[in-house]
């Protein structure tokens, strides 16, 4: 993606409302460094040329907008939606999540604890007698999403060549935000989107916010086979091989288990959007808001780090993945897009943590400081959608009966 010259990233800053959820509770918003909010309109404005002006969205504004239907506010070291923590090693400091029913007895056994209702005491003192390596060491073994705050050179992902995606067939089977977030923008560029999920891993967040929920799926179609099923294994395949462009946010491991290979299928011409955290190539595990901080996006006071919006690392990797989705060889053959939401992070990072810039009162607002002149904070805002989210496998049979899967 080419760098906006004219780009004033504090004013994208304090127009996105991220600003608005970084910072302490009782304190002022503070301004987070790099240019993640530059390179979300960046993103934003490419897709709009793509889409032939199908999607007009401003992408710095989608990095807040969840926390417009949550109610997610800034919280210092507690991420905005309460399921991870900035804590202190014997070295520096972790980004520890504990998001999924599992976790507290996975956290005991990083530990070597039994661990009851509340993990975080008990964690807070192991971690502060181990190294930062030691946590990422451990966590990558049990599966937790956890790492230490260990800036590391970004990847930078630029889109090939517009290609126009109305009437393409997007298979996804991505989850919680940055992939149905692509996938969200692809149905808005006028692909058809069908969502897949088995009985047994259905998405997450169908348990979170209905509305948001709604926003990113409506108008979408529904699909659950069990890939423990040899007729619905097949049926898996020949779906996928059906797709233009397939999304998925899964270690390589999970789909090849159910006989799904990404490289066979960009060389019969696919698009593969594989998101995961730090990459194909690793085994580690996270969320948003670990992996933003392990990357190095936090702002700094005098008191330590806080966390920077609200699991940015979603939003961010998934306007992201639009642009390259949206793109494609001058041939017209396949591609596997390898995105490491770690590494979309840290792309938009080029400058050693320094203490951040407090917002400013002006009268009854916040507001920053900007080439352009003094900017107001803007608090979250939220689109609507007026289709409703598909009940899980409600299109199942008409889908394959459609696309000859199915008699």
């Amino acid at each position: 993606m080419a760098t906006d010259l004219a780009a004033d990233p504090v004013r994208d800053w304090a127009e996105s409302g991220i600003a608005s959820l970084t910072g302490r509770v009782a304190g002022p918003p503070l301004l987070p460094p790099g240019r993640a909010a530059t390179l979300a309109r960046e993103c934003s404005t490419w897709i709009a040329a793509a889409s032939q002006g199908a999607v007009e969205v401003d992408g710095a504004r989608l990095l807040s907008e969840r926390a417009a239907f949550t109610g997610h506010r800034r919280a210092g070291t507690v991420s905005a939606g309460g399921a991870c923590r900035l804590l202190p090693t014997i070295d520096g400091w972790a980004a520890v999540s504990c998001a999924r029913p599992d976790d507290p007895s996975l956290l005991g056994a990083l530990i070597g604890t039994e661990i009851s209702d509340d993990p975080w005491p008990a964690v807070a003192d192991w971690l502060v007698e181990h190294t930062g390596a030691d946590l990422a060491e451990r966590a990558e073994l049990l599966g937790i999403a956890a790492g230490p705050v260990t800036p590391l050179p970004g990847t930078s992902l630029t889109p090939l060549s517009p290609r126009p995606v109305a009437g393409l067939l997007v298979v996804d089977f991505s989850a919680l935000w940055a992939g149905p977030l692509c996938a969200h923008l692809l149905g808005l560029a006028g692909a058809r989107v069908v969502k897949v999920e088995t009985p047994s891993r259905p998405d997450g967040a169908r348990r979170g916010n209905p509305d948001f929920y709604r926003l990113l799926h409506g108008g979408h179609e529904s699909v659950v086979l069990d890939p423990g099923d040899a007729t619905q294994r097949r049926e898996l395949a020949e779906l996928v091989a059906a797709a233009d462009i397939v999304i998925e946010a899964s270690r390589p491991r999970a789909l090849a288990g159910f006989g799904i290979d990404a490289e066979n299928a960009t060389r019969d011409g696919t698009t593969w959007i594989s998101i995961t955290a730090h990459g194909r190539d690793s085994h580690r595990v996270g969320f948003g808001d670990d992996i933003a901080a392990s990357a190095g996006l936090l702002a700094y006071d005098a008191d330590g780090p806080v966390f920077v919006g609200d699991a940015i690392a979603d939003p961010l990797t998934g306007l992201t993945a639009a642009t390259l989705a949206m793109s494609a060889p001058a041939d017209g053959s396949g591609m596997l897009w390898d995105i490491s939401m770690s590494g979309v992070v840290a792309s938009t990072l080029d400058e050693p943590a320094t203490i951040a810039q407090p917002a400013l009162r002006e009268g009854s607002r916040w507001a920053f400081e900007t080439r352009s002149g003094t900017v107001p904070v803007a608090e979250p805002s939220r689109r609507e959608n007026d289709f409703p989210a598909p009940e899980s496998g409600r299109d199942t049979q008409r889908v394959l009966v459609d696309l000859g899967i199915r008699s």
